[in-house]
This record gives structure tokens, C-alpha cells and sequence, in this order.
């Protein structure tokens, strides 16, 4: 079940998990609630995109072109930033919503994730994640039993990582 905080333009939280099946033709059904929680309108596309843990990362263009400006603000003379700007960019694909509300996930990408029927699609604040449904279990078994010190790190002040 999905739940949704905000309204359009206010920072809209995507949460929640919603096991799904890609058909023949690699597309994937959005749930409505989640559909019209997307920036007004989703007119103009989501943006579909490799994303970590061998998983594929969703969003609209909102949340891509913010996404964008903050990796914009990073030096351009890392060498890591440039690396992860030519494999981010490089394999990033605007796709577009059916009048059924499905997506059409790019091959290249579904390759990328190892999707194959069987898949999750997770709500993770400002987009979404896509995984094969066996990756995603393996995954999240293996990190619930460490949730408690993952949050740890999570909150912890940047002070601390610098």
C-alpha cells in the first residue's frame, strides 16, 4: 500500500511498496493514487534511470531536474562525479505514462536491473525504485537486520562524515 504526504509541488513523499508484473512488452502499471500524487501534470514524462543496488530509479521531472541541479553544485574535476555523470546521463530515458498508466521500461534498463516478471516498485521520498522482486527480498532481508544502525548512519550529522 502506498502512502503519500504532500500535495503537487510541496515535496511530495513517495513511501510504500507495491509488488507488480511487467508483460510482454516491459511495462509496468502505476497505481492511480500514486499517478495523480505525481507533480501536476505527468504530462511531461517521468524519467527512468539506473539506480543503486542493481536497482532502476524512477522520477518525474520535478524531482529529475533537482536531482540534476544538485549534481550540478559537484566539481566537475572529480573524477567520480564525472564517471557517475556519463553512466547516469548516458543511460537515462524519458518514457511516458499509457492511458492505462503504464510505463514501458527501456530493454537496455530492465537488462541492467536483471527485471524479469516478477518485480517492486518501492516509494523512496522523491521517487521511485524498481527491482527484481527476488533481488528486492534478498535485499531487504539481508538489511532489516541491521535497520537499527543503518538509521544511525543515516541521521548522523555530516559534521561526523567530513
Amino acid at each position: 500500500m502506498w502512502a503519500i504526504v504532500g500535495n503537487c509541488g510541496d515535496g511530495v513523499l513517495l513511501t510504500g511498496t507495491f509488488y507488480r508484473s511487467l508483460d510482454e512488452k516491459l511495462r509496468i502499471a502505476v497505481p492511480k493514487r500514486l499517478r495523480d500524487a505525481l507533480p501536476c501534470p505527468p504530462s511531461h514524462g517521468l524519467f527512468v534511470a539506473p539506480g543503486t543496488d542493481a536497482s532502476l530509479a524512477i522520477y518525474s521531472e520535478e524531482a529529475f531536474v533537482g536531482l540534476a541541479e544538485r549534481l550540478g553544485a559537484a566539481s566537475p574535476t572529480q573524477r567520480d562525479v564525472r564517471a557517475f555523470r556519463r553512466l547516469f546521463y548516458g543511460q537515462a530515458q524519458r518514457v511516458e505514462l499509457d492511458r492505462q498508466g503504464r510505463v514501458r521500461i527501456p530493454p537496455e534498463l530492465a537488462a541492467l536491473a536483471g527485471l524479469d516478471k516478477e518485480v517492486v516498485l518501492l516509494g523512496v521520498g522523491d521517487h521511485l525504485e524498481l527491482w527484481s522482486a527476488a533481488r528486492w527480498q534478498g535485499y531487504a532481508a539481508e538489511k532489516q537486520t541491521h535497520y537499527d544502525e543503518i538509521a544511525e548512519a543515516a541521521f548522523a550529522p555530516k559534521a561526523a562524515e567530513e
